[in-house]
C-alpha cells in the first residue's frame, strides 16, 4: 500500500472528463457508440474468421487474436469511463487502479508484439510463399502467440510492480480517464528517478523490439516487391500488407505521440485525447482497415449475410 506523508492511500478518485459538465451527455453517447461499434466490429471479425474456412489461414489466425486484444484493451478502460460520465467521479480502490494499470499494460504489450508477428507473417508470405504453409504450422503460430502472451505479461508485471511502489501522497485525485502512467506519476512524491527510469526501459524495450522486428521485416517486403516484374503484381503484394501498415502506424504513431513526447510540451487534457485514441478509436478503425482493403474478408462476409439471409 503506498504512503506519502504518513497517509496510507486505500483509494483513488477518477475525475474523467467532469471538468467539463457541460460535455457530460455528449461525451457519453459518443463513448458508448464507439465502445458499441468497437464491439461488434471485432466480435464480428471473429466470428466471420471462426466461421468461414477460407480464413482458417495463419494471417487470419493472427488477425483473430488482434481483435481479441482489441475488445480486452478497449474494456479495460471504456466501460470505467463510461461510468464516470454517468454518475460522475468514480471512486476505485488501490488495487482496482493498480489492477486496471495491469490489464492495460499487459493487452498494450501484446498489442505490440502481436502487430510484430503479423509483420513477420507478411514477410514470410511475400519472401518465401513456397515455404509460407511449412513455417507457419499451426504449432508455430501457437508458440509465436504465446511467446507474445508471455512477454506482455512479464512487461505487465514489472511496470506495473515499479508504477505501485512509488510513494503517493497529497490529493488521491487522478485527473485522468483511468489509472495510466503520467497521472498516477503526477501523484507520486519524493523521488522517483528510479522508477520512472526502468518504467521507460520496459515501454522501450517493448515498443523497440515490435519496431525492429515490424521494420526489417518490411524491408525485406519491399525488397520483394520491387523486384517483381509487373506493375500489376507489385500492387496486388502490396495490397497485402497495407492494412496491417495502417493498423502499425496508427497505433505505434500514437504511443509514440503519448510516451515519447516531451514533459514540458504535455498536458493531460492532450492525454486524455490522445489515451482516448489508442484504447477505443483505433480498436474501433482496425475492423474496418482491415475489411475495406481484403477481397477474401469481404467475400466471407457477403457468404455469411446470404447464409443469414437464407435462413
Amino acid at each position: 500500500m503506498a504512503t506519502g506523508n504518513g497517509t496510507i492511500i486505500k483509494e483513488f478518485i477518477l475525475l474523467g472528463y467532469t471538468s467539463h459538465p457541460e460535455l457530460g451527455t455528449l461525451l457519453l453517447i459518443v463513448f458508448l457508440a464507439v465502445y458499441l461499434v468497437m464491439l461488434l466490429g471485432n466480435l464480428g471479425m471473429i466470428t466471420l474468421i471462426c466461421t468461414n474456412p477460407g480464413l482458417h489461414t495463419p494471417m487470419y489466425f493472427l488477425l483473430r487474436q488482434l481483435a481479441f486484444l482489441d475488445v480486452c484493451f478497449s474494456t479495460t478502460v471504456l466501460p470505467q469511463l463510461l461510468v464516470t460520465l454517468a454518475s460522475g467521479p468514480a471512486v476505485i480502490s488501490y488495487g482496482q487502479c493498480a489492477t486496471q494499470f495491469f490489464m492495460f499494460t499487459f493487452f498494450g504489450s501484446a498489442d505490440c508484439y502481436l502487430l510484430a508477428l503479423m509483420a513477420y507473417d507478411r514477410y514470410v508470405a511475400v519472401c518465401q510463399p513456397l515455404l509460407y504453409v511449412a513455417i507457419m504450422t499451426p504449432r508455430t503460430r501457437l508458440k509465436l502467440v504465446t511467446g507474445a502472451y508471455i512477454g506482455a505479461l512479464a512487461n505487465a508485471v514489472l511496470r506495473t510492480s515499479c508504477t505501485f511502489s512509488l510513494c503517493f501522497c497529497g490529493d488521491s485525485q487522478i485527473d485522468f480517464i483511468f489509472c495510466d502512467l503520467p497521472p498516477l506519476l503526477a501523484l507520486a512524491c519524493g523521488d522517483t528517478f528510479l522508477q520512472e527510469l526502468l518504467i521507460l526501459l520496459f515501454a522501450c524495450f517493448v515498443i523497440l523490439v515490435s519496431l525492429a522486428m515490424i521494420l526489417v521485416s518490411y524491408l525485406f517486403i519491399i525488397r520483394a516487391i520491387l523486384q517483381i516484374q509487373s506493375a500489376g503484381g507489385r500492387a496486388k503484394t502490396f495490397s497485402t500488407c497495407a492494412s496491417h501498415m495502417a493498423a502499425v502506424g496508427l497505433f505505434f504513431g500514437t504511443l509514440a505521440f503519448m510516451y515519447v513526447r516531451r514533459k514540458s510540451g504535455k498536458s493531460l487534457e492532450e492525454d486524455k485525447v490522445v489515451s482516448v485514441f489508442y484504447t477505443a478509436v483505433i480498436p474501433m478503425l482496425n475492423p474496418l482497415i482491415y475489411s475495406l482493403r481484403n477481397k477474401e474478408v469481404k467475400e466471407a462476409l457477403k457468404k455469411s449475410l446470404s447464409r443469414f439471409k437464407l435462413s
